[in-house]
């Protein structure tokens, strides 16, 4: 479950305190909150690096630290920056696999910039970056194990390819591309180039059945989610609905150039909290 990002690699929020997480976690009793937003800290942490414009080498080095200290912490030796985790870990079972697998997503862009990745490539980036931080999310939430698993992994991808389709422009800015190639060839574009990718006429035939899976997806997360104590999916289910609606309004919108920003507007966003805080 992202939690939303400045970038499209993974959403964890421009500032905590104006996104779609922020409002999601403060429902939260105060351990389960504490906890979310040290996840949201240690993504947003590691995500800066990824995304900084620094020397590739540094970037790769910031993020070998963050590695090594995620090992520390698991033998019992935590470094300064992460001692306040200790006691979420602890009492949650925050496994170590997940925040490791956070920071591999987040190199995946640091080497070289992802341009159209194959669809296995994708996928384990979204794992990497969405189903992730997803798996840790749901420990702190206190799902079953076999549902809190699957419904990671089917609204982390939900999530992340929403915000794909979301920042295709902004990526293009960045040198970046997440459309499939698979995808892309088949709609007829050859080119890996971000900005000639976004300015084909055959787009929209690459983002509308990316749409698509991301919806199926949606509506995997939400049978699993209807099948769970309606407090324990609080949180996950009000990011679930922010985030159809921004897929709804891309989809309404087309992804043919020109390609105007979608919003949800704010009384939206207060009628999602409303109906789903207050279980």
């Amino acid at each position: 479950m992202t939690l939303e990002v400045a970038q499209p690699s993974a959403d964890y929020g421009t500032t905590a305190s104006g996104s779609s997480f922020y409002a999601a976690m403060r429902i939260l009793p105060r351990a389960q909150r504490d906890a979310m937003f040290q996840i949201y800290s240690f993504c947003r942490q590691v995500d800066d690096i990824a995304d900084s414009d620094g020397p590739r080498q540094e970037r790769l080095a910031a993020l070998q630290q963050w590695r090594d200290d995620i090992e520390a912490l698991y033998q019992g030796r935590p470094p300064a920056r992460l001692n306040d985790y200790v006691a979420s870990v602890e009492r949650f079972g925050l496994k170590r696999e997940d925040f490791l697998a956070i920071v591999d997503g987040m190199e995946m862009d640091v080497p070289q910039d992802i341009r159209a990745p194959d669809l296995a490539t994708l996928d384990l980036y979204c794992d990497r970056v969405a189903s992730a931080v997803g798996r840790l999310s749901v420990r702190v939430f206190g799902m079953p194990e076999e549902d809190g698993i699957l419904l990671a992994h089917h609204l982390g991808r939900a999530l992340q390819l929403t915000n794909i389709l979301r920042d295709l422009d902004e990526d293009a800015l960045l040198g970046r591309l997440y459309l499939p190639r698979e995808a892309l060839l088949h709609a007829g574009i050859t080119s890996d180039d971000p900005r000639k990718v976004i300015a084909d006429r055959a787009l929209p035939r690459v983002c509308i059945p990316l749409a698509q899976r991301a919806q199926s997806h949606f509506e995997q997360a939400e049978e699993i989610m209807n099948r769970n104590k309606r407090r324990a999916v609080r949180a996950p289910r009000i990011m679930s609905k922010y985030y159809n609606a921004i897929l709804d309004l891309l989809i309404e919108r087309g992804f043919a150039p020109p390609r105007p920003p979608v919003r949800v507007g704010k009384f939206a966003r207060i009628g999602i909290i409303l109906r789903y805080a207050f279980v």
